[in-house]
């Protein structure tokens, strides 16, 4: 199965520092819904594990983050693109929970839910908390330069054996020769 696993804000759309709280705010960034859909039509599938925090936090409910995820769901299908699921930590970071990156409970459950090993799974992310969760479970990190991930990038010490990508479009790109390569 070929499984590639998303952090949402900030790779598949534009990231905020007061989070993303209403559909209205979930805006796609260049190219992810596009890079999404080539990779669907090749076979893949998709699926977003996101830290949600603004849920624990008491900004935004469960339903208006399910809005949120319908218009992101449009918004790739209209491209020709699907989203399997969408994983989701909804606690605070204080709570003390498994399932909060850099954490891998998230990603545990996805290797569950889709049976694959932990350490095939491969994670594009624009955070280190998002490295650091596919790397303990030796999967493939991914870091794209969007969202935080230049500043990521420029903070050094990631992962070992992490890749970099100026977008998702590259990281498709990527996935994709590769794949052709081996085919």
């Amino acid at each position: 199965m070929k499984l590639l696993v998303l952090d949402r804000d900030g790779v598949i759309n534009e990231d905020s520092p007061d989070y993303i709280k209403s559909p209205e705010e979930w805006q796609a960034l260049p190219g992810s819904l596009e890079a999404i859909s080539d990779l669907y039509r090749a076979g893949w599938n998709i699926v977003v594990a996101s830290n949600q925090s603004a849920v624990g936090r008491g900004m935004i409910t469960v339903e208006v983050l399910n809005h949120i995820h319908a218009k992101m769901h449009r918004a790739v299908a209209n491209a020709g693109g699907h989203i399997d699921a969408v994983f989701f930590c909804p606690h605070d970071p204080g709570d003390g929970c498994d399932c909060r990156k850099p954490k891998p409970g998230l990603l545990y459950e996805i290797s569950r839910r889709y049976h694959v090993q932990p350490m095939q799974l491969i994670m594009v992310g624009d955070s280190r908390r998002d490295l650091e969760s596919v790397a303990a479970l030796d999967g493939l990190p991914i870091l794209v330069r969007t969202g935080k991930g230049a500043s990521t990038e420029a903070a050094g010490s990631l992962p070992p054996n992490t890749l970099v990508f100026n977008n998702l479009a590259a990281v498709a790109a990527f996935l994709l020769a590769r794949e052709g390569e081996k085919g």
